[in-house]
């Protein structure tokens, strides 16, 4: 990793305050519109716009940054066409760690009595969403998301703290980042809390974990932001594809710990040096 372009992230404040002001202001809205009694198509255009562009926020904070320094535009456009470290290893493992986990999570809840029906693909999402298809929200939300977070984002967390901090710290941000989404009616995320708190609290603990292992994959192929999308978007359609039930989830999340805790302990240097 080149630190001289690293120290060039340097606006943690400026980026982080707005990516989560702007969404906030958008989404609390939209919730607020969700649980009006009468709902119109004009109601539901809005809410889906104002959805999108709650999305859309951080990157467009990221665009301005960028735009506004040379350097770092050279940056991004390197790590988009550069081909080192884009190792097939890294790249099999950001398509099937968490389907894989998903799979064998689902194959241990058997035994608690759950049932073989959570390997049943519907192919309806389990939330609903205003104006998009919730199969669409699945796949443009982990693009856009990572051409902020691992566009700029985490390396400017990077410029200031080791990797495991960056971590605990952009995984803290995000679980308040979502906040909003759990206010809105049909969101996935509101469905999470109405499952119940144990449910609710696994989805906090699991982005967690999950960033961790987003980071590793990140900074294994030489900050490849492709990498991140794949993994995040291969997270967001294993969510959907079967009829999990919240159990399993949970037994996923603790799976995906255990490798998280084994990858801590094996790249030490990565993750604690300055």
């Amino acid at each position: 990793m080149d630190k001289t372009i690293i120290e060039k992230y340097n606006r943690p404040v400026f980026f982080y305050g707005l990516s989560l002001l702007i969404p906030w202001v958008l989404w609390f809205t939209v919730a607020y519109i969700s649980h009006l009694p009468e709902q119109n198509s004009v109601l539901i255009f809005l809410q889906g716009l104002l959805a999108i562009l709650g999305l859309l926020a951080p990157t467009f904070v990221a665009a301005y940054l960028f735009l506004s320094d040379k350097e770092l535009l050279n940056d991004l456009k390197k790590r988009f066409i550069r081909q080192k470290g884009f190792s097939p290893i890294y790249t099999v493992l950001a398509f099937l760690l968490i389907f894989v986990s998903m799979v064998i999570a689902q194959l241990i809840s058997l035994l608690f009595g759950h049932s073989i029906d959570q390997f049943y693909i519907s192919g309806t999402p389990s939330f609903t969403s205003a104006l998009l298809s919730p199969w669409f929200i699945l796949l443009f939300a982990p693009v856009i998301e990572e051409l902020a977070w691992h566009s700029y984002g985490t390396d400017a967390l990077r410029q200031r703290f080791n990797l495991f901090n960056t971590s605990m710290i952009f995984a803290l941000y995000w679980v308040f980042w979502h906040l909003p989404l759990s206010f809105i009616d049909g969101y996935y995320h509101s469905n999470v809390v109405a499952e119940g708190l144990l449910y609710s609290l696994n989805y906090v603990f699991s982005l967690f974990v999950f960033v961790v292992l987003m980071n590793w994959l990140y900074y294994k192929t030489n900050r490849n932001i492709f990498i991140t999308i794949i993994f995040h978007c291969s997270a967001n359609v294993t969510n959907e594809i079967f009829a999990t039930h919240p159990d399993s989830k949970v037994i996923q999340t603790v799976l995906l710990l255990i490798v998280t805790i084994v990858i801590l302990v094996k790249e030490k240097e990565l993750f604690f040096r300055k």
